[in-house]
C-alpha cells in the first residue's frame, strides 16, 4: 500500500515537474521560447517517424539478411 502511494506521488507530481523543468532549461539554453521548443520537438518526432517508416524499413537487418541469403542461393 505504501509503495503504491509512493509510486502515485512520484508519477503524479514529480515526473511532470521534472519534464517542465527540463523543457524550461532546454529553452533557456537555446534562447528559445518554450512553445517553440515543444513544436520543434514535435517536428523532430515526425521526421524520425517518417524516416523509420521509409528508409529505415529498407535497412532492416532481417530484410537485408533475407536478401543476402536469396542472392547467395542464386549464385550456387
Amino acid at each position: 500500500m505504501i509503495a503504491l502511494l509512493l509510486y502515485r506521488t512520484v508519477t503524479d507530481h514529480l515526473v511532470p515537474w521534472a519534464v517542465t523543468l527540463a523543457t524550461r532549461m532546454l529553452a533557456h539554453s537555446l534562447s528559445m521560447p518554450e512553445p517553440l521548443v515543444h513544436s520543434t520537438g514535435d517536428y523532430v518526432v515526425a521526421q524520425v517517424t517518417a524516416f523509420e517508416h521509409g528508409v529505415g524499413r529498407r535497412l532492416c537487418p532481417f530484410r537485408l539478411a533475407r536478401l543476402l541469403r536469396a542472392w547467395w542461393r542464386g549464385l550456387q
